[in-house]
């Protein structure tokens, strides 16, 4: 494959681009749904082509084409270049590509089974039986899903990088939702949204859906009946999924240098952060150590180069509370003065690479969720995303989850119903004084994250454990 992506390369930068690089990919998902015991969908799809940007001055051109013949590569190539010169007319400051290693190198996600080459008959079998059991239970409605990926990359630049990947990645999941008089509830098991890993089938086995669906529908019918959440001021206990997507919305999006320097306003926003005061803003309590890692074995944002050909590697975002790094490309790196952190990634062939989030995860503490909740007079501990609102600038924010448990002298005592929480970035994290060890740290799965403009699917990691805040506002209505 790289006679193919260095034809569209030559013809690039033969043309007048200073810089080009090329992607070609091979990839496969499979989606399989299943509702109340019956399978619901099947689908395997498939698609292959090439990705090609070329850079003039400060202004990058891409083009992309499912036709890999001699000349359609070429005149790939020559219309890159064509798109940045044109977007070059437009006055940009001209800027060198922050250095990254030029390597030719190959990895393959580990994984013990593909699940492309697993039994069909076996994947349908689990999701189905899951969701019958959880409908012979009580549910109203059972759901349950699986999703693979298997996608071969390989990358070339005019540089001289050739590099080839095979990304596997696995995930699902399963809910009950109960309705009750004018209301739905409903519990999820791993995550709302499914959990995501790269890995293969063995990623699924390790759920053990059957040994959770009494539970979770049991608890979607005792919602029905539990009080609603109180509102005021309490101390706040999360779960780790939760306080995954927390991290995702206020803090991962936040640090994408690309929001910082105002190149995403018109789409999703920019970032209440301000390029400088980078080593110098409080984010958090001294109990906030976060890192993007792409390194770590069986995240859902782990690979070994990304899509500009940077290493994968493990990047200081805020340390004992002090924002300390961004997300970076090779140019906006280059622009902001910093290193680049391997974390551009593109969805699929046919789009521009861009800033994506990693596996941005909040390192572990050294209490457990036990010592937590035995340590609160008066709290709330919330489980599982329900809903989440976040302003442009990732700075005020509202959360639902599924379900809530009082928490009275350091006891558990009664379930309550639709649970929120409210706060504003720093003050929250500011609030964090209780974290969960790493016995407790899961490295939650993101499948579903959106951006750029035509819009982008990425999937990313967020590490966490459950952790406690002081003082949060809970139980908003409205």
């Amino acid at each position: 494959m790289f006679n193919e992506i260095n034809k569209s390369i030559d013809a690039a930068i033969s043309s007048g681009a200073q810089y080009a690089d090329a992607r070609i990919l091979i990839s496969k998902s499979r989606d399989i749904s299943s509702k109340d015991g019956e399978l619901e969908d099947f689908s395997n799809s498939e698609n292959m082509g090439l990705g090609i940007r070329a850079l003039v001055g400060s202004s990058w051109g891409f083009y992309a084409t499912y036709d890999l013949s001699d000349e359609s590569l070429k005149e790939a190539g020559k219309k890159a270049y064509l798109i940045a010169k044109a977007s070059s007319k437009v006055p940009g400051k001209d800027f060198p590509l922050a250095d990254v290693p030029i390597v030719k190198d190959e990895y393959v996600t580990p994984h013990e089974q593909n699940p492309f080459k697993v039994s069909t008959t076996d994947q349908i079998d689990l999701i189905v039986s899951s969701t019958h059991e959880m409908k012979k239970i009580g549910s109203s409605r059972a759901f349950g899903r699986l999703n693979f990926w298997d996608t071969e990359k390989w990358f070339a630049s005019s540089q001289g990088h050739e590099i080839y990947q095979n990304i596997i990645e696995s995930g699902g999941g399963i809910s009950s939702l109960s309705i009750g008089d004018g209301e739905t509830q409903i519990r999820s098991y791993p995550q709302s949204f499914g959990e995501y890993r790269t890995g293969g089938w063995e990623v699924i086995q390790s759920f053990k859906f059957l040994d959770h669906v009494e539970r979770i529908s049991e608890e979607s019918k005792r919602l029905l009946t539990s009080p609603q959440c109180p509102e005021g001021t309490r101390d706040l206990i999360l779960e780790g999924s939760q306080l995954a997507l927390q991290i995702h919305e206020s803090v991962g999006h936040a640090i994408e240098l690309d929001r910082i320097l105002g190149w995403e306003a018109a789409y999703a926003g920019t970032s209440h952060l301000e390029l400088s005061k980078l080593n110098e803003h409080k984010y958090g309590s001294p109990l906030m150590n976060i890192v993007a890692d792409a390194t770590l074995p069986g995240a859902l944002a782990t690979f070994k180069y990304d899509d500009e050909g940077t290493p994968a590697q493990r990047v200081d975002i805020v340390k004992e509370g002090i924002w300390k790094g961004v997300l970076t490309g090779r140019d906006s790196a280059a622009i902001a003065g910093v290193s680049p952190g391997g974390m551009v990634r593109a969805d699929g062939y046919g789009r521009l690479p861009m800033v994506r989030m990693t596996n941005v995860g909040l390192l572990p503490g050294d209490s457990s969720l036990d010592e937590i909740i035995s340590s609160t007079d008066d709290g709330v501990y919330m489980e599982t995303n329900r809903s989440w609102s976040i302003d442009d600038l990732r700075l005020n924010f509202q959360f639902g989850c599924e379900v809530g448990w009082l928490v009275k002298n350091g006891k558990i005592t009664d379930m309550v119903k639709n649970p929120t929480y409210t706060g504003i970035t720093p003050n929250f994290w500011g609030s964090m004084d209780m974290l969960a060890g790493e016995d407790e740290w899961i490295f939650w799965g993101t499948p579903n994250c959106g951006k750029g403009q035509p819009s982008q699917i990425g999937h990313t990691g967020h590490p966490a454990s459950p952790a406690r805040f002081k003082n949060v506002r809970i139980g908003v209505r409205g």
